[in-house]
């Protein structure tokens, strides 16, 4: 299982992930904040409260979540970073 151990806000809707194995990417979250929980996230002070929950994966205080595997397989990378 993949396991974040990183998260920064870099600008509006984007995060720099580094994950357990050292493998790091950037990613912009912008097509997932539409309606319910996410809407939090549209204001951007609320987006840099981000952090990552026991189970790898990261979260806002509101709940809203994402799953390690589903950062790591499934959300494109805007930029992949070189270890």
């Amino acid at each position: 299982m993949n396991r974040v151990i990183k998260v920064r806000p870099i600008q509006r809707y984007m995060l720099e992930l580094s994950f357990a194995d050292g493998f790091q990417k950037i990613v912009d979250l912008s097509p997932y904040i539409v309606d319910g929980l996410s809407v939090a996230l549209a204001e951007e002070n609320y987006f840099r409260q981000v952090t990552i929950e026991s189970g790898g994966g990261i979260y806002w205080p509101n709940g809203y979540d994402f799953c390690p595997n589903f950062l790591r397989d499934e959300v494109p990378a805007v930029r992949l970073i070189e270890a």
